[in-house]
């Protein structure tokens, strides 16, 4: 008769002695160790949420702060999220930058001569939802401030990434290789020349700004008003496209790409 060789992993070590039996070794316990490391891994994925986001009105303690110069109106806005952890960091910001507008101390009086208005200066702050790419998330503080008696008001929009695994603020060194910053730079300026030609701006002018946030394209990199252009043309945005920066960003942090074929 053909022996069937049975294989290792189904063996079933018994040792029978009289009616009894005494349990041995059993391989198939391998294959089993194996699946809490699967089943942490396939957890570890399914926790990571879509965001959920809405823009809601923040209740000021003083939404018209008065001294004796003057009074600012705040309007502030943030937003509600499905992730306590993120609506609780703007939060915290808000109330860092803007401190007067939720002070419980009463108004000046303002010292108004001839009649003549009080000056009036206004402060806005707006928080917005921009993007998720899996486990990467994309906010926008967008600010504006205006002065009493300026010639125009000056505004700022500032974006924030979250690693939604470690609920941590990404910095621009958090997704680089180490020691990748001169080679960002450069092809920065390189991807951007003809602008920054335009705009007479040299190689060892620019520098990489740490406000950024992830486009269609690329990396954009953000720049206040008056870095590189005028109040007139707006804060500057230059990309930094992906496939440049494949060897340069962390895999991590680094969108899926196509394959694109050799030239």
């Amino acid at each position: 008769m053909k022996q069937t060789q049975l294989k290792p992993w189904f063996l079933v070590c018994t040792l029978v002695i009289g009616g009894g039996v005494l349990a041995g070794c059993q391989p198939k316990a391998d294959v089993k160790a194996e699946a809490p490391k699967q089943q942490q891994s396939q957890n570890k994925e399914n926790t990571i949420s879509a965001i959920q986001a809405k823009v809601v009105p923040v209740k000021l303690t003083k939404p018209e702060a008065c001294d004796a110069e003057g009074c600012i109106q705040y309007d502030i806005q943030t937003v509600n999220t499905n992730l306590k952890w993120i609506d609780d960091y703007f939060i915290a910001r808000i109330k860092k930058t803007d401190p007067i507008a939720f002070s419980t101390e009463p108004n000046q009086k303002i010292n108004a001569s001839d009649g003549a208005a009080p000056n009036l200066s206004q402060s806005s702050t707006y928080v917005r939802f921009v993007s998720q790419y899996y486990d990467q998330a994309t906010f926008a503080i967008q600010s504006y401030s205006y002065s009493a008696g300026a010639a125009h008001g000056m505004y700022h929009q500032e974006f924030v990434n979250f690693d939604l695994n470690t609920q941590k603020r990404l910095a621009l060194s958090d997704i680089l290789v180490k020691g990748a910053e001169q080679q960002v730079l450069d092809a920065l300026y390189d991807a951007n020349t003809m602008w920054l030609d335009q705009h007479s701006i040299e190689r060892d002018k620019l520098k990489l700004s740490d406000n950024f946030y992830y486009g269609a394209n690329g990396l954009v990199f953000v720049y206040p008003l008056y870095e590189l252009a005028s109040y007139a043309e707006g804060m500057t945005e230059l990309t930094l496209p992906y496939v440049t920066l494949t060897k340069l960003v962390k895999a991590e942090y680094l969108p899926s790409l196509p394959k694109y074929p050799s030239p």
